[in-house]
């Protein structure tokens, strides 16, 4: 965390190959053009193949009013043989970053658990509290083709018309924006969305598997025309190769997206690999004012541990649900991201109010999201969890025998 304008971090080492007994060195430099405030940092490294030998892992420093540049010198002893790799963490667990923002997807995730039939009463108190709480967006649902779905047959939030948006919010006077997704190939873009200057709409999160990327950018411009925010949310890109994935950032990197969100659709990532995945997708936007934003289910009740390991490597824009609703077995809890993060702009309390009035009533009436060991070994096989809904729906126990036919599938 650099308190500084146009602050930067700086990290040389003196080799990226290392050979048991020798020594690395390495320095981090922080500099600014103008003097630096206050700052912060960690550094992560592979402990089976380096000792620090001199040097502190966690830097807090408040400077003196007038420091322009500083830098930290590392040595290291190599213990192992093999590659080297520097990574910084962006911050520490009492730190406040102020890039971090947090977007509720409740009702648009959430409406996946039941058909988006939300009362106009959970969706305003809803509004209320994420207001309340300090939340950064509202995801209100899906802008659906209506001529690809019938209204008739789905709860309003499928398809987040205007005047249903507004007799909700009103005209917004909150200091959170409003947000909806678009899917590519199953909206009407060109004809459903309105000049941002006439819509209570802030952002639009353009959803796409990796081979759409074309058409999401098509969409993706047009958005920036009209002038909403946007992201791009590749779908499933644990099953995408990284010729595909690197193709796919360069594209957006010269797009107009404001985020790009790495999504784990299967809950099949663990906290090593999304960090991995979210430092591909940092290092794609360096140099740019791009941001990178993290999605997470939980068929591995890992939703919430890839959300904050994702997050300490730069990963700045954060999805989470109320107590985790979501497709399946769900997303990263909302309460347990407010209480992990330790900016007091953020309050718990509210959240928690609301989930007393209005989760734990859904829960009542039959509507059923989260772990259980079908997603978990859909998660666990890297496969949609299509089949593990169904399993659900069935109201079927035999976990062998389903584990065993996801097995003869594979």
């Amino acid at each position: 965390k650099l308190n500084a304008a146009s602050a930067s971090l700086n990290v040389r080492s003196s080799s990226t190959r290392i050979v048991v007994g020798s020594t690395v060195n390495v320095t981090v430099t922080v500099s600014s053009s103008a003097p630096l405030g206050s700052w912060e940092y960690s550094i992560s490294y592979d402990s089976s193949k380096l000792k620090l030998t001199s040097g502190q892992s966690v830097i807090v420093d408040y400077g003196d009013g007038s420091t322009k540049s500083k830098t930290y010198y590392y040595t290291f002893k190599a213990i192992k043989s093999g590659g080297l790799k520097m990574n910084l963490r962006k911050g520490n667990l009492m730190g406040v970053r102020d890039d971090i923002k947090v977007l509720d997807a409740t009702i648009r995730d959430g409406g996946l658990c039941n058909n988006f039939e939300f009362s106009d009463e959970f969706v305003s108190e809803l509004y209320k509290a994420n207001v309340r709480s300090g939340i950064d967006y509202m995801e209100f649902g899906y802008k659906a083709s209506k001529h690809m779905f019938d209204e008739s047959e789905f709860g309003k939030w499928k398809f987040c018309n205007e005047e249903d948006i507004r007799a909700i919010v009103g005209e917004n006077p909150s200091d959170m924006k409003i947000a909806v997704m678009a899917d590519v190939g199953r909206c009407d873009y060109k004809t459903d969305f309105l000049p941002k200057s006439e819509s209570v709409i802030d952002m639009v999160r353009v959803a796409c598997y990796i081979h759409q990327i074309p058409a999401a950018i098509d969409m993706i411009e047009h958005f920036h025309t009209l002038g909403y925010e946007t992201t791009c949310n590749i779908m499933a890109v644990s099953q995408a190769s990284s010729d595909q994935l690197k193709q796919a950032l360069d594209m957006l990197t010269a797009s107009s997206v404001d985020v790009i969100y790495l999504v784990d659709s299967f809950g099949s990532l663990y906290p090593e690999n999304a960090c991995e995945l979210a430092k591909v997708y940092l290092a794609a936007v360096e140099g740019t004012d791009k941001k990178i934003g993290f999605h997470a289910h939980n068929n591995q009740n890992l939703a919430f541990a890839n959300t904050i390991e994702t997050l300490s490597y730069g990963v700045s824009y954060l999805d989470a649900t109320m107590q985790g609703m979501g497709r399946g077995a769900g997303n990263c809890s909302l309460e347990l991201i407010l209480g992990f993060l330790k900016n007091p702009k953020y309050n718990i309390y509210y959240i928690l109010k609301f989930i007393e009035k209005y989760m734990l009533a859904l829960k009542a009436q039959g509507v059923v999201w989260g772990y259980d060991l079908q997603y978990f070994f859909t998660g666990l096989m890297n496969c949609h969890p299509r089949e593990a809904i169904a399993f659900t729906n069935d109201k079927r126990t035999d976990y062998s025998e389903f584990y065993k036919t996801l097995l003869d599938n594979v």
